[in-house]
């Protein structure tokens, strides 16, 4: 790791990091191709508005996480829409990863009772960056990153340390650069969630509210059974 994102990895500043990057990427004679993990559309779309004039992007969708297919098809199905309906998502590519609901369980299980944002939490964003990673190694792309840290809800510090991690581990694993590289991110600075509102309400997004997977959904049902009782 180079100094320059050490020193920013240990203040947390993940979008100085985030803003080099993208500047270098400015720079280049060709887009760069990025693989951005996405978890829904409204998170999506403020990510793509900011990177689609700088990066080649392909939304990769994965998220075993998710409680039920129809619910995984809903939130595909608004990402489809998007970038048929909106100018600055024409050029997105999308791919859908497998529904693979039986890998989220495996990992949860024994920790079904803890609360979002703890280490299940962790381990869910883990899951999800490394079939990116692999997707992005195997299909030669230059960066890859998520959405989810443009969450008010979503750690960010996680997200950019297990990115890292994963490109870590790639550089271990080759005596050249020609890998992907993890793009910083903490997508929600500069009224960055403000804006995925704004996007969702102009195109009329589907906004969950709720993560997708079923513990989420059951912390949101007590919430506000606790409000109306």
């Amino acid at each position: 790791m180079d100094k320059d994102k050490e020193i920013n990895l240990k203040n947390g500043n993940y979008y100085l990091l985030f803003e080099k990057q993208v500047k270098e990427a400015s720079e280049c004679s060709e887009k760069p191709k990025l693989l951005m993990h996405a978890c829904c559309c409204p998170c999506s779309s403020h990510c793509i508005e900011l990177l689609a004039e700088v990066f080649d992007i392909t939304i990769f969708f994965y998220n075993p996480n998710i409680d039920e297919k129809e619910e995984y098809d809903k939130r595909y199905g608004e990402l489809i829409r998007l970038t048929e309906e909106a100018d600055f998502a024409k050029n997105v590519s999308l791919v859908y990863g497998d529904y693979e609901p039986e890998k989220f369980y495996e990992m949860a299980r024994g920790r079904e009772n803890l609360p979002e944002r703890s280490e299940r939490c962790y381990d869910c964003y883990r899951m999800r960056l490394e079939k990116t990673v692999d997707y992005a190694v195997k299909n030669h792309y230059d960066f890859f990153t998520t959405t989810l840290s443009i969450s008010p809800y979503k750690n960010a510090d996680w997200i950019n340390e297990i990115g890292i991690r994963l490109e870590n581990e790639l550089a271990e694993k080759t005596d050249n650069e020609d890998y992907p590289k993890f793009l910083f991110s903490d997508f929600k600075k500069k009224n960055g969630y403000k804006r995925s509102i704004e996007l969702s309400k102009e195109y009329g997004l589907y906004r969950q509210d709720y993560c997708g997977c079923i513990f989420s959904k059951a912390e949101r049902d007590r919430k506000k059974a606790e409000e109306s009782g």
